[in-house]
C-alpha cells in the first residue's frame, strides 16, 4: 500500500458554489488537504469522485 496519497487536482482549478470543478473538492478539502492524514484524504478523494461523475451526468 502506497504510503502517499496524490492530490486529485487536475490543474483545472475553478470554483463553482464552493467546489472546484476540475477535482470535485470543496474548498475546505483543498485547503485542508496537505495537513489530513491517509484516510481523510482517502475519503476526500472518494468524495470529490463520486461528486464529479454527479457533475458530469447532470
Amino acid at each position: 500500500m502506497a504510503a502517499k496519497i496524490d492530490s486529485p487536482c487536475q490543474s483545472l482549478c475553478q470554483l463553482k458554489g464552493g467546489l472546484c470543478t476540475g477535482c470535485g473538492r470543496t474548498t475546505e478539502e483543498i485547503r485542508h488537504w496537505k495537513s489530513m492524514k491517509r484516510p481523510e484524504k482517502m475519503r476526500a478523494s472518494k468524495r470529490a469522485e463520486q461528486r464529479l461523475k454527479k457533475i458530469a451526468s447532470g
